[in-house]
């Protein structure tokens, strides 16, 4: 199923999860938005749009002339946010379409 969320989420998404899982390092520096850009074959407004996002959040600092920088505590607010939203939005969607399809839990966790 294709993404139909704005172009900027996506890439959102895919610089949390660099977060959570420690490839961006707190204190470290992000990737420019031009480098990014190149390396996702997006248009920088799009990533800069992601990073202003990250920004706003108060999960990334920017040092001017420098760059960005991943913020102490940007993995666990990510994590605890992406946490949140799975059990709030997606798990009842994947818990109903189990019931729909007659699919037990303890099947899926073996």
């Amino acid at each position: 199923m294709p993404d139909t969320r704005p172009v900027y989420l996506p890439l959102r998404d895919e610089i949390a999860a660099a977060i959570i899982d420690g490839r961006y390092a707190e204190g470290d520096m992000l990737p420019s938005v031009r480098a990014f850009a190149a390396e996702q074959g997006a248009n920088p407004l799009t990533v800069a749009k992601a990073y202003q996002q990250f920004q706003s959040d108060g999960l990334i600092r920017v040092q001017r002339g420098v760059g960005m920088f991943v913020r102490e505590g940007a993995a666990e607010q990510l994590r605890t946010a992406e946490r949140s939203q799975f059990l709030d939005e997606e798990w009842p969607q994947i818990r109903d379409r189990m019931a729909r399809l007659g699919i037990d839990p303890a099947d899926v966790l073996d």
